[in-house]
């Protein structure tokens, strides 16, 4: 199978010069899930507009299942779905009126709307709820009553912006469930997220953007693997021990530690396995550091993000990249 979303150098820039993508590339294959996973403003919300037609970008190329989206937008509106960072829906028509108002502006016929709206319903346990306004709906159930609707016209790619914003763990996962089933069906998804655990969860590959640019790409253990092995962890007692720990820590390490103050905790990576661990208290102890915790971990996508960005996934203000200009590429996986 081919790539159902191909986007090569799109380029925006907004009123006062700001530049929401600079050259951005991405190529999602057909049946798959891929996460593109950012601060808020790296330009992820923006990648979904252009690609479902409703931002134009000052240049680049993007097609989804090989239509060109600025030469036959229609075309490419009729074969996707989309659910964004809030959900879509009129809160004064009933979940059935909602589904339903969709499929006439699909065009399509009354009676299988009738009968996918009410498959719909029951799939996204909105069945009780049907014949009730939308606006006495909880956040998860608009969410959910929102996501049924970008597949009334069963589209074989969906564009998911955020649709976990602000759900509580409960609505999440069962979104999540609700998501997988999707693409075991064979529906093609692009994910934006800022939740982590969300990309690690959902996505078969993972395209990190920041201030605009593709910056890594790959599966989650290969952007793991990407900054380094395991990570030993230490919370120390009292706090002013912090710069011998991370200085006894230094004959494990192989990069530089990371020290958070407010939590105590020094984090180095090494190359070993459990072995390493001994080594570190045997320093420790030399050192004269007392600790209140020690742990071997392997690295989180947190950290893929803070080695390739210098700031977390859902900080809203990130600080300038210290790899800005250098993109990081796993290997085994294909160019996007």
């Amino acid at each position: 199978m081919g790539d159902a979303i191909v986007a090569e150098g799109l380029v925006k820039t907004f009123k006062g010069g700001v530049r929401a993508l600079d050259g951005v590339d991405l190529r999602v294959p057909q049946g798959s899930v891929v996460g593109l996973l950012g601060p808020n403003g790296a330009g992820k919300t923006t990648t979904v507009r252009i690609l479902t037609t409703l931002l134009i970008p000052d240049s680049g190329h993007a097609e989804v299942l090989g239509v060109d989206v600025l030469r036959q937008p229609d075309r490419v509106r009729q074969a996707i779905g989309l659910a964004g960072q809030s959900a879509a829906v009129d809160e004064y028509l009933t979940g059935r009126e909602n589904l339903r108002m969709v499929g006439r502006l699909y065009h399509l016929d009354a009676a299988y709307v009738r009968d996918r709206a009410a498959e719909l319903l029951e799939r996204f346990d909105l069945t009780e709820a049907a014949d009730r306004p939308a606006k006495t709906y909880s956040g998860g159930m608009r969410r959910r009553l929102d996501l049924a609707a970008s597949l009334v016209a069963k589209p074989s790619i969906l564009f998911l912006d955020e649709p976990t914003t602000g759900l509580d763990p409960r609505s999440r996962l069962s979104m999540w469930e609700v998501l997988g089933q999707l693409v075991r069906e064979g529906t093609t998804v692009l994910l934006t997220t800022q939740y982590l655990e969300e990309a690690d969860q959902l996505a078969d590959d993972i395209v990190v953007v920041d201030h605009g640019k593709v910056i890594a790409h790959g599966t989650s253990e290969e952007l793991k693997d990407s900054v380094g092995g395991n990570r030993v962890e230490i919370v120390v007692s009292p706090m002013s021990s912090l710069d011998e720990a991370a200085q006894a820590l230094a004959s494990i390490a192989s990069g530089p530690p990371a020290v958070e103050v407010d939590s105590r905790r020094v984090t180095v990576p090494v190359a070993g396995g459990a072995g390493v661990l001994l080594d570190a208290v045997r320093d420790l102890d030399g050192a004269g550091v007392v600790i209140d915790d020690l742990a071997l971990r392997r690295p989180t996508l947190d950290d893929v993000f803070l080695s390739l960005t210098g700031h977390a996934a859902e900080d809203d203000t990130p600080a300038a990249p210290p790899n800005r200009g250098r993109r990081r590429k796993t290997e085994g996986v294909s160019s996007s």
